[in-house]
């Protein structure tokens, strides 16, 4: 069983390596394809049907990239594709969730003290709501709004905070940001696997058959492509949270998580501005920080206790139970700092001397009992 047991976290590891390093490759070319569309020239000598150019240089070499805004007129003999960053990103996020939030369910996803749900039931809501948000977004891509990005976009806003706050109300702090986090990348993988990409294989399609593309199909994908690029650092976000309880480990973390898609709207117009040649918006750094010390104070903010007698009115839950029937849970009181006592009855947080609030999940220490 211990073999097991360290065998299967150097899976977990290993799998949240391989997760970082292929969101570092979508990440990265999702920011460079944004600054390169956004900082094309017109040129005097463009062939036909391109759109601007750019010179580069790196690494030693220059670079002369031009766009075409429907196609070429001739294809090609070879493209290189750009999907497998984002379909890899999201498959090994997925499979992070099951080991973590799946397998190790009762500890990590399931709240007692907020929904009595069974293991089971935990795990069927944390994937069934992944395709709710795709769902409903592409919904709304398709229909009449798909022509006013900003309403689409406040839209979309609104459905973010009210999966956060449904999240809330019967996961965990951790798994609450996560999980918002799954739902947010699983739209912006949606949209490569299932609107960006297959638009471009219409348009390739077309050329090959000596058809002229319909620029609808770049305008559709653009669109997406934004959406994507201003979700980005949100996302982010909300992957590192786990290892920061003042972020999650609080009854605002759907509010905190609603500021961070504020944040990364005024962090990315910033540089898309910047990259575009449109001005240099100095304005969006006070705001940034403005939100980012609204989140510091809410990480903080006076918090609706669970008390040492609140927890010992009501009883165990069945999770609790299994917990506190375990083999050598009394001897647990061992390992806890003399003058402390343990009650897994507390919910979220617990107060105690010298301390404002200690994030705790499921094991809470607490003064003067024992």
């Amino acid at each position: 069983m211990h073999e097991f047991a360290i065998m299967w976290e150097w899976i977990s590891f290993a799998v949240r390596w391989l997760h970082v390093i292929t969101a570092i490759a979508w990440i990265g070319s999702s920011f460079y394809f944004i600054a390169l569309d956004l900082g094309l020239r017109k040129g005097l000598h463009l062939p036909v049907g391109a759109h601007g150019e750019e010179w580069q240089v790196h690494g030693g070499g220059f670079y002369h990239i031009q766009k075409y805004l429907v196609a070429p007129e001739n294809m090609p003999d070879h493209l290189t594709w750009f999907k497998w960053e984002s379909y890899a990103t999201w498959l090994s996020g997925a499979a992070l969730l099951m080991i973590v939030y799946w397998v190790g369910g009762e500890l990590y996803l399931i709240d007692a003290s907020k929904a009595d749900l069974s293991l089971l039931q935990g795990i069927l809501i944390s994937a069934g709501s992944l395709t709710i948000g795709w769902v409903v977004y592409d919904f709304l891509c398709k229909s009449r709004l798909g022509e006013k990005p900003t309403i689409l976009m406040l839209l979309l806003f609104t459905l973010l905070v009210v999966m956060g706050w449904g999240y809330d109300q019967i996961f965990t702090g951790r798994a609450t940001l996560l999980h918002l986090g799954a739902f947010t990348a699983t739209i912006m993988t949606a949209n490569v696997f299932a609107i960006i990409m297959p638009n471009q294989r219409i348009v390739v399609k077309d050329l090959q058959e000596g058809r002229v593309p319909d620029a609808k199909y770049g305008k559709i994908a653009k669109l997406r492509s934004t959406h994507n690029n201003y979700l980005t650092l949100p996302v982010i976000f909300l992957m590192l949270s786990n290892h920061y309880p003042l972020a999650f480990a609080s009854e605002y973390n759907w509010i905190i998580a609603a500021l961070v898609f504020l944040m990364g709207v005024t962090i990315r117009h910033y540089f898309n501005s910047l990259h575009a040649r449109a001005g240099n918006p100095i304005w969006t750094w006070l705001v940034t920080a403005l939100l980012f010390l609204a989140i510091i104070w809410l990480s903080t903010a006076p918090l609706k206790y669970n008390t040492v007698e609140d927890a010992e009115v009501r009883g165990l839950t069945k999770t609790e139970q299994v917990f506190a029937s375990a083999e050598g849970f009394d001897e647990i009181q061992d390992i806890v700092p003399a003058g402390h006592g343990l009650d897994i009855r507390l919910g979220a947080f617990a107060a105690f001397d010298g301390f404002g609030a200690f994030p705790a999940h499921r094991i809470i220490f607490k003064t003067g009992s024992s």
